[in-house]
């Protein structure tokens, strides 16, 4: 009798039981992703594996969802689950961009965000596919991103009509920056079968992708168009190399500081500076600097630095008004100094948490710090030093780089 009532008590708790899935989520940008978008699928609340469906434009290739360029501005709709939870999501998706002066702002986890560059407004977000960490703009109005953990450049046309393409065989690319005196888009490559290195990918003629080993974690990255050179900062090594534009060779390769990160280059090539990423309380025990490099003579030689920096990071030059611009990732400041002594021309500028690669737009005198702690953008007059009005404003997660671009 008591076996048979254990029976019946565990039949009637079969009977009501009930089965509670998990809600998952899907990772995606807050504003509308734009045609020729790749969006990685990072889903949460469930473990892989799981299926994915997609109502709407586009198809789904892997863990990615992939935008076709001829996309009309709407939504898709994404179903994902498993047998252990279910979501969905719903992707806006934009129009192109008009020609219009635009911001491309490398945000690492997002993808390529375009602002309205009067009013900083975001117009959309073209998801690369893989990790941003820089962007560049050539003379033809092509934009190239970066991808630091993968093997694709990502081209964006601006000018004309919109299109997106890519190029393998760029490796864990960290900066990036346009010749266009040749049509050759440079990378710097953190590794290469090895070591770090130096790719050029040319957008005339043949169109083939070379690369030159330049020393241990190629990061830096400063184009002399006039003189076809390209400088490039070796982190690891402390080292910089000169590499010839056209053959892609290795000029000479020189001590430089402790790793060094960040270069700026003089507009008549004879002064190249580099920031020395360290600071004090850090891994590496030693104070930060920068450092101005002559290159008039026969050797590079470095004739002024910097007192101790706390922690220096990214660098842009002003030369019109004699001014160097370095960015400190643990104060959050904005270091002015005077390009020739490198000694401060004021006290440093407040910003927002971890400013990363600065960039100063000469043609409207504005200074750009993308700040990778807030996911925002600062903007600051270059001559007045104020801040701009609307600034800081919002950007995608985690910006490292920007560009402008003017029709």
């Amino acid at each position: 009798m008591l076996a048979l009532a254990a029976l019946t008590l565990a039949g009637a708790a079969a009977k009501t039981q009930r089965l509670h899935l998990a809600t998952a989520t899907i990772v995606a940008s807050r504003w509308p992703y734009l045609p020729g978008s790749v969006i990685p699928l990072r889903i949460e609340g469930i473990a892989p594996p799981y299926s994915t469906s997609i109502l709407g434009p586009g198809r789904l290739l892997h863990d990615t969802y992939a935008l076709p360029i001829t996309s009309q501005a709407g939504t898709a709709l994404l179903v994902f689950g498993n047998q252990s939870g279910l979501g969905t999501a719903r992707l806006r998706i934009g129009a192109p961009p008009v020609a219009r002066p635009l911001l491309l702002v490398a945000s690492y986890d997002e993808g390529l965000v375009l602002h309205d560059e009067r009013n900083f407004s975001v117009i959309g977000v073209l998801a690369t596919g893989g990790v941003p960490s820089d962007v560049a703009v050539d003379g033809t109005g092509e934009a190239a991103v970066t991808d630091t953990q993968g093997t694709q450049l990502t081209l964006a046309r601006l000018a004309s009509s919109w299109d997106v393409g890519r190029v393998g065989d760029v490796p864990f690319g960290d900066e990036v920056a346009a010749d266009n005196s040749i049509r050759a888009i440079f990378v710097t490559n953190r590794d290469l079968n090895g070591s770090g290195a130096l790719t050029r990918v040319a957008r005339a003629g043949d169109g083939v992708v070379r690369h030159v080993s330049t020393g241990e974690t190629a990061e830096g990255l400063a184009v002399d168009e006039r003189r076809q050179i390209v400088y490039v900062a070796n982190t690891n090594d402390g080292t910089i190399a000169l590499v010839d534009a056209r053959s892609m060779r290795i000029i000479r390769r020189f001590p430089a500081v402790p790793r060094v990160f960040s270069l700026a280059l003089s507009p008549d090539g004879t002064r190249l500076y580099a920031v020395s990423n360290q600071a004090v309380d850090s891994p590496f025990g030693k104070a930060g600097e920068a450092i101005e490099i002559s290159l008039a003579g026969p050797l590079p030689r470095i004739v002024a630095r910097s007192g101790k920096l706390s922690f220096p990071l990214g660098v842009a030059l002003d030369d019109r008004a004699n001014t160097l611009f370095v960015g400190d990732e643990d104060r959050g400041t904005i270091n002015v100094l005077d390009a020739r002594t490198l000694r401060p021309k004021r006290a440093a500028l407040g910003t927002c948490s971890i400013p990363w690669k600065l960039t100063l737009d000469s043609a409207s005198d504005r200074l750009y710090v993308p700040c990778a702690g807030d996911n925002e953008v600062d903007v600051f007059d270059a001559r007045s030093l104020r801040r701009v009005a609307h600034a800081p404003f919002a950007t995608g997660s985690y910006p490292l780089a920007i560009a402008v671009w003017r029709p």
